[in-house]
């Protein structure tokens, strides 16, 4: 509770989000990055994971997921997501729709800005191994509506539960949505077994509390959504509202302000930074 606290009174204080990269504007920047290459100029298979902040000051505590997968000679992109609420249409343009827990494909560009905000990969394979696992990542999608059920902000099932579940499908992909993907720990009742990327153990309550020891997942634990722990794969805390603050790489701007505001909260309790 203690760093929430402190992370709401920073939230006061701290600039706000520019109007740019918010819901109000009429028309938002989703256009591609350019982090994917033209489909047509790839022959290989390619899976790609994305996660970028939520639009306006949302982002400042929640991502949103997406996955992008290519079949071997395929000549374009398939972009799969959970939206729920849409407010605009593939064009960025204002056009409100409710979409439910429905998987979405190609409402935007594959590696497409979200309101302004560059995405990150989580996750990119490509190749015998990528075209290995396409097969089960599209069961996943054909079955996950039917298998979660209606959508729900919180916990879940929303956009980062989508994603979770599909990286259950393919632990080769070997990665882990961030801690602030709210929703990425919904299963529904009591869950005792293996970690997502089968790399460690897990119990899980309805996704409101849990705890999970695993190499790619690091030590985590989960209470009502907020995630607090360490990452054993690239030494990092993870601290809930604030999210990944890795103290070994310092040229992310972005994560040194939040290291920053990290430190200040461990000095307000009498702790040290190492």
């Amino acid at each position: 509770m203690l760093p929430i606290t402190l992370r709401g009174g920073l939230f006061v204080f701290e600039e706000h989000i520019p109007p740019e990269e918010g819901y109000e504007i009429e028309s938002a920047n989703m256009a591609s990055t350019g982090i994917l290459p033209d489909a047509a100029a790839l022959p290989a298979a390619r899976v790609t994971v994305f996660s970028t902040p939520l639009a306006g000051e949302k982002g400042k505590f929640l991502t949103h997921s997406w996955i992008v997968l290519k079949r071997e000679n395929d000549t374009f992109w398939s972009r799969y997501e959970v939206l729920g609420f849409a407010s605009r249409d593939y064009r960025g343009e204002r056009n409100p729709a409710w979409l439910g827990n429905k998987p979405a494909l190609n409402r935007y560009a594959p590696d497409g800005r979200w309101f302004g905000r560059q995405p990150v990969v989580l996750a990119d394979l490509e190749g015998p191994a990528a075209a290995a696992i396409i097969p089960r990542i599209e069961v996943a999608i054909a079955n996950y509506e039917a298998t979660l059920g209606q959508y729900r902000t919180w916990p879940g099932p929303n956009s980062n539960t989508f994603v979770a579940y599909v990286l259950r499908a393919a632990p080769e992909l070997r990665a882990t949505l961030p801690p602030l993907a709210v929703g990425k720990d919904f299963k529904s009742g009591i869950f005792v077994g293996l970690s997502d990327s089968r790399t460690g153990i897990e119990l899980n309550i309805s996704g409101i509390l849990g705890l999970k020891v695993g190499w790619i997942e690091g030590i985590e634990f989960n209470l009502l959504g907020s995630i607090a722990g360490l990452e054993l794969r690239q030494p990092a805390l993870k601290v809930p509202l604030f999210g990944r603050i890795d103290f070994l790489h310092r040229n992310d701007e972005k994560n040194a302000a939040r290291e920053c505001e990290v430190r200040s909260f461990l000095i307000l309790i009498g702790s040290r930074c190492l």
